[in-house]
């Protein structure tokens, strides 16, 4: 989903809410993908802990009140659905809560195209390889044939952690030089370049 630019907008409200320093962009985006305690935590580390609560609380009430008005990356719908019908299985390892997580689904009705998912909530956050592992267990796979395709370097650097490859896009929330530090196969910068490289390395 393309989501970076109201998860920045849901943390500086959250910010603002509590009377914080409001981070800038930049910041803000580079917790994108983190479950969302690590997030707050980096942002805010002048925040008592026993205030962490109603601060989550905020950025849920800014996030998840417009969550259904945000939309997929153009093609990305029918380039799930391709990859699907070919044989693909696919899976989430997303930074969002179960409940974010389900919204999302419900909303674009993917959800039955995934074979399994994981949220921050579940088990341990990225880049903590535990989601693709419990992933790959759950569909019965092996790491030299999965590929974590991610936006951020802690997408990537979660892919690195379990041994699997990685795939970067750039047209997400972080920098390329971000992403190129975590190696990957490679790097494209629009979702038909995406669906072109699954299509001549798949």
């Amino acid at each position: 989903m393309d989501s970076a630019g109201h998860i920045v907008a849901s943390l500086q409200g959250a910010a603002r809410d509590m009377d914080l320093p409001v981070p800038p962009p930049e910041k803000a985006r580079y917790v994108i993908g983190l479950g969302l305690g690590q997030a707050l935590e980096y942002l805010f580390p002048m925040l008592p802990e026993s205030d962490h609560p109603r601060l989550a609380d905020c950025y849920r009430n800014h996030y998840l009140g417009q969550d259904h008005t945000i939309p997929l990356f153009e093609g990305a719908d029918s380039m799930l659905r391709g990859l699907h019908a070919r044989g693909h299985v696919l899976a989430v390892a997303t930074g969002k809560s179960r409940r974010g997580l389900d919204q999302a689904m419900q909303h674009t009705a993917l959800e039955p195209i995934f074979t399994a998912t994981r949220t921050a909530d579940q088990t341990f956050s990225k880049p903590h390889p535990a989601m693709i592992e419990e992933i790959i267990a759950e569909v019965g796979g092996r790491p030299e044939t999965t590929l974590m395709i991610g936006d951020t370097s802690h997408d990537l650097q979660m892919a690195v952690n379990a041994g699997v490859a990685g795939l970067g896009v750039s047209y997400g929330a972080h920098t390329v030089d971000l992403l190129q530090g975590c190696n990957p196969l490679a790097i494209v910068d629009t979702m038909a370049a995406l669906e072109n490289w699954l299509d001549e390395n798949g």
